[in-house]
């Protein structure tokens, strides 16, 4: 009997795979026919590129920002069941709202689309922080099944990332967004049904109940949140503003992070090199992210208008391309954790900012392919779609080295009285990289009809789609030779605190 329990996994993580395998469904759903939806001149919202693209860097990028209110709230108040019922619920309605959005059309659909992102948002910030959390209560302190139980359940992840796109991106716009609300809300009621049997750690402990009662103050601070981020998300709107104040709240709190933390007098010196090097290295994750996170922009719009996508006189639609990634990965991740344990093993393991630049190298390099397929194409010509999946296995590739070990090497390096405030830092980090890949996915020249006119980032002309994604083979992989080098440097101030990655976690999914 105590061997099994050594060995096996409690029900509580299969029960907690299956509620975060739908609420990704319900995200990845949205999300791979959110800027179709917008951009359609038909029966979307009609909106031009360059502000389809804003609006969707703004929307995944405050994604990363509410966390660190959902977090604080449930370690305060809530607890991590009724927060992620709070957030299930919140998200459900966004993603209804979006359903009725799509039901107005352009005419009266851009408001009900503002509030529908406003309730997402503010849904993801308390379920996204809580969900993983429980993982690993469930278990006794340092057991070793944790890593596992992790793998498993982000398998759950790409499973539903994998067959939202298809599902969502099979159907029209309004039918796919009330299919992600359908999907949500199958993972809310298992979860509501289900918390009291399963959620139950091996010593009998009920783990993720409440720790207090709500008071005013925390109540009007949820309040506040959701009224601060509906004012952004329509500033532009209701003041008829160029001004993208989003971007400034953003990259401002980039810019504030290490000063509020290196302004901390109690710091040793170590622990100011390795608080360096979380900075450092997260301002390198912004390119990769940027660069990576155009699946859902600009590359989308791509995979429509310019690429071939009949098979057997049958149409894909284009949202489909979006599950390659999660398919990729679950395909690919334990291929790489072979080669990284083979690596070890004769050690040669590449450190965590190697492994880190390579990834940044490997996107660089997905866009080297798409560059190729595109030199020279007209306008309303199209390329196989084999160009475009080869780039996102590529990039899945790239993942792989990178993202597994963002999460463990804050963890590794950051003292423990600043380990939550280093972790915000890190998500920050991917809410600025989500909304630079909105600015950059404005970049993308031509438009529907191709009439759309050349755009330019800092002095860098772009007329074609071959000058656009030269842009981002130019900063990815700029950035990935410079992170090389610095990687010996960096290396030094970890203070030997290697991290390796072989439970390859996608933790910013």
């Amino acid at each position: 009997m105590s061997e099994k329990i050594k060995t096996g996994h409690p029900k509580g993580l299969y029960f907690l795979f299956f509620t975060e395998m739908w609420e990704r469904f319900s995200y990845y759903g949205m999300r791979a026919i959110f800027i179709l939806f917008m951009t359609d001149k038909l029966v979307g919202l009609s909106m031009n590129d360059a502000d389809a693209s804003q609006i969707y860097g703004s929307y995944t990028g405050l994604v990363y920002l509410t966390p660190l209110l959902g977090g604080y709230l449930c370690d305060k108040f809530l607890g991590n069941r009724r927060s992620i019922v709070i957030g299930g619920l919140l998200m459900a309605l966004g993603q209804f709202l979006m359903f009725l959005s799509a039901s107005a059309g352009a005419h009266g659909g851009v408001s009900i689309m503002w509030m529908g992102l406003t309730v997402i948002i503010i849904g993801n910030g308390f379920f996204k922080p809580n969900i993983s959390t429980m993982v690993g209560q469930l278990y006794p302190a340092n057991d070793r099944r944790i890593d596992s139980a992790f793998t498993i359940f982000y398998m759950g992840i790409n499973l539903g990332a994998f067959f939202s796109p298809l599902i969502c991106g099979s159907m029209a716009y309004k039918w796919g967004f009330l299919a992600a609300c359908i999907g949500m809300l199958l993972g809310l009621v298992a979860f509501v049904f289900g918390q009291k049997k399963f959620l139950v750690s091996e010593e009998g402990k009920h783990i993720g109940l409440p720790v207090k009662k709500l008071d005013p103050k925390s109540i009007g601070m949820i309040i506040g949140s959701i009224a601060i981020i509906f004012f952004m998300l329509n500033f532009k709107q209701m003041f008829k503003s160029d001004v993208d104040i989003i971007s400034y709240f953003i990259y401002g709190a980039m810019v504030a992070m290490p000063v509020l933390i290196f302004s901390d007098k109690s710091l040793s010196k170590i622990e100011t090199q390795r608080i360096t090097v979380i900075f450092i290295l997260a301002f390198f994750v912004i390119f990769f992210w940027g660069a990576f996170e155009q699946a859902g922009a600009s590359l989308t719009l791509f995979a429509k208008r310019q690429t071939e996508r009949t098979i057997f006189g049958w149409e894909m639609p284009a949202s489909y391309f979006q599950s390659v990634n999660p398919l990729a990965v679950i395909s690919l991740a334990p291929i790489m954790t072979i080669v990284w344990g083979f690596l070890y093993a004769r050690k040669l393991e590449p450190s965590s900012p190697k492994k880190m630049a390579i990834g940044l190298g490997l996107v660089a390099m997905g866009y080297v392919v798409i560059a190729i397929a595109v030199k020279g194409l007209g306008i309303g010509e199209k390329v196989s779609m084999w160009w475009l999946i080869g780039l996102y296995v590529i990039h899945t590739i790239g993942e792989l080295c990178l993202s597994p070990i963002g999460l463990s090497m804050v963890s590794k390096l950051a003292p423990l009285r600043l380990s939550s405030l280093m972790m915000g830092t890190w998500f920050l980090a991917n809410a600025a990289a989500n909304k630079f890949a909105g600015t950059l996915s404005a970049l993308i020249p031509g438009g529907e009809d191709g009439k759309g006119g050349a755009t330019s980032f800092i002095g860098f002309q772009i007329t074609n789609l071959y000058e656009f994604f030269i842009l981002f083979i130019i900063m990815s992989g700029t950035a990935a030779v410079i992170l090389f080098v610095l990687s010996s440097w960096l290396e030094k101030r970890m203070h030997n605190e290697h991290v390796e990655s072989v439970d390859l976690e996608i933790e910013n999914r």
